[in-house]
């Protein structure tokens, strides 16, 4: 009889255990029988909780994606420099910061799109249609239109669509890779489980995997967003975590803002207490604010990040985010999967024993009925199946024996050929082959290889006679030990290395892994990694997000962690303050991968996971990332000589105008010559990206340290205002320069000061020693310098408010210049302390 009265309740969250209630309290639970549903009541629960579709099509919010970005402190103040801009007529500087605004706020949009887009290539992990009891018959049904309740039978080679329960199994194995990492089939059963990990549920079965063995009835309880997939999605569907990058421009936005906010604020003030024209001071005031303003800093990082993803392309390192560039360059901390990253994400035969050993393992693999496993495919690439063999007669694999037979004949024999599970094999021997049967050190042995990584199957056989036939499980008796067959996914040879050299790099490397303890724990010994503590999936489940948070720094090894667990190690990283990247490559990955400041991923992993991807590494080599790291940090370096330069000179220049204004009876530049001032500065630093850095640059971690940028700024900044301040008393009083003369020889004075300096900036020892300018960066600067000297001195000079100067004025300038570059090479080594 069907319950087709009975409502279900809510599916159960995605970390809900449901495996642990048992086949009998879950039929209860969701009003179902072992018959199925009715046809009328699986419509009516489909309306109710919706399509099994693991990532539903979300609408693109185009306009409040574009507003959030506004919204971002460092966008907000260039959007009010190019308002500012154009109420004061300079229309080009409008166009230009808006021109860069409008690139910079597209291409985060994009990214953001393709991450959405992410989420809904799930859809290909599931199956189409599947075969479902509804009104007590077999059908099949759309795989959208499964509801929990649904009893949906299943072959080998079926894609599982929902998360369920067993209610029937026939030597039913399951491949759980894509959400567990482990890359051995995993045997799955009716009855009690009382593990809380996925990875630990032999009576369950989860969407987005694939029964590669056996066949299964199995009890839908979860679909859609309610299942383990479903949860993968929704991670990667929602936005993803503030990178590293994205948290540094907002803190340098914020910075930005405060100083602007207080050089304005005196500046007005002073001027109303000295009863200047108020409209003069506001506009003097608004055009010191946009002189603050990096106007051109979007723009250099966008050719400095582009500059390094040409050149990370070259060492087989594809980026899909610019930023992330940054991002790996700044990365403390990576986790990594341990399935084809430190292994070769492939089930290799390690040894068996002897030859008989593996051609009678190879005969039961490549004779017996049905799918051959994963473990079966490792033995036939190893040895395939002898000639002249065939078989006769075969008892498939059995949960409660653990072990399969066939019984073949060649070379004039018929021998019945058994493997299975160590103990389950050895169980059904009473001798061995070749040497004395001793079953408790076989199984002692068994065990001990085991906690080495390595998964054993036991191979024996038994001679049967032409009389005898074999029907069932009773033919496995008195049978003769041969040995084992061992398999393992094999290290990488290059791991070890790789590690040591981002270890050295100052890059601390964790392993993430969904698989067992003593997987992980073998591994690690293995390559020789330097590693400390342990916390698998079960422990991190009882813990909160601040205990977890507190126990990160000393674990370096975290096994059984499903995909959720993953994204919180992450999580609890960055909250410690970390830069963290994440490189993986199945689904039950793309979670971690996509909240983390530098997601990687590679070219022969799940689409999914690609698709959540910041890098993609085209070889799959640890080796490969250090690479990408030093050029992640060379292209930081240059990034930082920008703010620096920016922030520091910037505010010195206008630090210095907005005393000068209260000292003398005219403002020392006219609004319109600020902002010529401020593009000519910025045109000349566009050759940065091409620069060379320090080696220090390269060998350790770098992060915005707004800190370190206000430092610099109120070391070097005054620096600048001290000589400003000097150039103006020499005018002045010196010279009796008049309103332009002042003008001229001031911008004169103020653009050679800024443009020289960053030959003297750029790196952190004497100048003199450090590696030659980039020919790009010779060239914008000095051309720079080149165009303010004609305009200031050249026949347009009338135009723009300009006079001509004297020459014993020049070569007063020309002295401040000389003493200023002495004493910026000094004082630069107290800035970036």
């Amino acid at each position: 009889m069907l319950h087709a009265s009975l409502s279900p309740r809510q599916p159960p969250p995605v970390e809900d255990p449901f495996w642990t209630q048992g086949a009998e309290a879950l039929l209860a639970r969701l009003g179902a029988t072992p018959a199925g549903l009715a046809e009328a009541e699986a419509a009516r629960r489909l309306t109710t909780l919706g399509r099994n579709a693991v990532a539903d099509p979300v609408p693109a919010a185009i306009a409040l994606k574009v507003l959030r970005r506004l919204a971002e402190p460092l966008v907000a103040i260039l959007l009010v420099a190019a308002l500012v801009s154009g109420l004061t007529g300079d229309w080009p500087g409008f166009g230009i910061i808006l021109g860069i605004v409008g690139v910079s706020v597209a291409l985060d949009v994009v990214q953001e799109h393709r991450a959405e887009q992410a989420a809904a290539r799930l859809r290909d992990s599931v199956a189409v249609r599947a075969t479902a009891r509804r009104d007590g018959q077999a059908r099949p049904v759309p795989v959208e239109s499964l509801v929990p309740g649904d009893v949906v039978e299943l072959a080998a080679g079926a894609l599982v669509p929902a998360d369920g329960i067993l209610l029937v199994g026939e030597g039913a194995q399951a491949n759980e890779a894509l959400l567990t990492g482990e890359p051995y089939p995993a045997p799955k059963r009716p009855g009690p489980c009382a593990g809380t990990n996925p990875a630990e549920a032999g009576n369950a079965l989860f969407a987005g995997t694939a029964l590669v063995a056996g066949s299964a009835v199995m009890l839908v309880v979860a679909t859609g967003h309610a299942t383990r997939l479903g949860g993968v999605a929704a991670a990667l569907a929602a936005r993803r975590p503030a990178t590293a990058f994205e948290r540094g421009l907002r803190g340098l936005g914020l910075l930005i803002l405060r100083l602007t906010a207080f050089l304005v604020l005196f500046v007005l003030l002073a001027h109303l207490a000295f009863h200047r024209p108020a409209l003069e001071s506001f506009l003097f005031a608004v055009a010191l604010a946009v002189g603050l303003t990096p106007e051109l800093l979007p723009m250099v990082t966008t050719v400095t990040l582009s500059r390094g993803a040409l050149r990370m392309a070259r060492k087989q390192v594809v980026v899909k985010r610019l930023a992330a560039i940054h991002d790996l360059g700044a990365m403390d901390v990576l986790c990594t999967d341990k399935t084809g990253t430190l292994t070769e994400a492939r089930i290799a035969l390690a040894d068996a024993g002897s030859p008989e050993v593996l051609r009678m393992a190879a005969l039961n693999a490549g004779l017996a009925g049905g799918l051959p496993t994963p473990l079966d495919a490792a033995i036939l690439a190893a040895q395939p199946v002898p000639a002249g063999w065939r078989a006769l007669a075969e008892v498939p694999f059995g949960f409660e024996r653990r072990r399969s037979s066939v019984l073949v004949e060649g070379d004039g024999q018929r021998r019945l050929v058994v493997k299975g599970a160590p103990e389950a094999v050895l169980a059904a021997c009473t001798r061995a082959e070749g040497h004395d049967f001793d079953r408790a050190a076989l199984l002692a042995e068994a065990e001990a290889r085991g906690a080495e990584g390595l998964r054993l199957l036991g191979v024996a056989v038994r001679a049967v006679p032409e009389e005898e036939s074999v029907t069932g499980p009773e033919a496995e008796r008195d049978l003769a030990f041969l040995g084992f067959c061992a398999f393992l996914d094999p290290p990488k040879a290059s791991a070890g290395r790789a590690v040591a050299r981002l270890a050295a790099l100052g890059i601390r490397t964790k392993i993430v892994s969904g698989d067992a303890a003593p997987v992980v724990r073998h591994l690690v010994q293995a390559l020789g990694l330097p590693a400390q503590g342990m916390l698998t999936g079960e422990e991190i489940a009882r813990m909160d997000d601040h205990a977890l948070a507190a126990r990160v720094e000393q674990v370096d090894l975290y096994a059984r962690v499903s995909p959720d667990q993953k994204r919180r190690i992450l999580l609890a990283l960055k909250a410690r303050g970390h830069t963290v990247g994440f490189i993986g490559d199945g689904i039950n990955d793309a979670p971690a991968i996509h909240a983390a400041d530098a997601g990687i991923s590679v070219q022969e992993a799940t689409e999914v996971a690609r698709a959540a991807a910041d890098l993609i590494l085209l070889a799959p080599d640890l080796g490969v990332l250090a690479e990408g790291v030093e050029e992640g940090r060379r292209t930081y370096a240059n990034v930082m000589k920008y703010v620096r330069m920016g922030t520091s000179s910037n505010f010195g220049n206008m630090l210095s105008m907005a005393v000068a204004s209260l000292a003398i009876p005219f403002l020392p530049l006219l609004p319109a010559q600020i902002l010529l001032n401020n593009l000519l500065y910025d045109v000349s630093e566009l050759g940065i990206p091409f620069d060379a850095v320090d080696e220090a640059d390269l060998a350790t971690p770098h992060g915005w340290d707004m800190r370190q940028v206000l430092r610099f700024t109120l070391v070097m900044g005054p620096l600048s205002s001290a000589f400003d301040l000097a150039t103006f008393a020499l005018l002045f009083w010196g010279f009796g320069a008049g309103a332009e003369e002042f003008r001229t020889a001031w911008f004169v004075e103020s653009m050679a000061t800024q443009v020289l300096v960053i030959f003297l900036i750029r790196t952190a020892g004497p100048a003199w020693r450090a590696t030659p300018p980039h020919p790009a960066l010779v060239a914008t600067s000095l051309g720079a310098l080149a165009v303010a000297l004609a305009l200031a001195l050249g026949p347009l000079a009338p135009v723009l408010g300009f006079a001509p100067l004297p020459g014993g004025m020049l070569a007063a300038l020309l002295a401040l210049v000389v003493l200023y570059l002495a004493a910026a090479e000094r004082l630069k080594r107290v800035a970036v302390a």
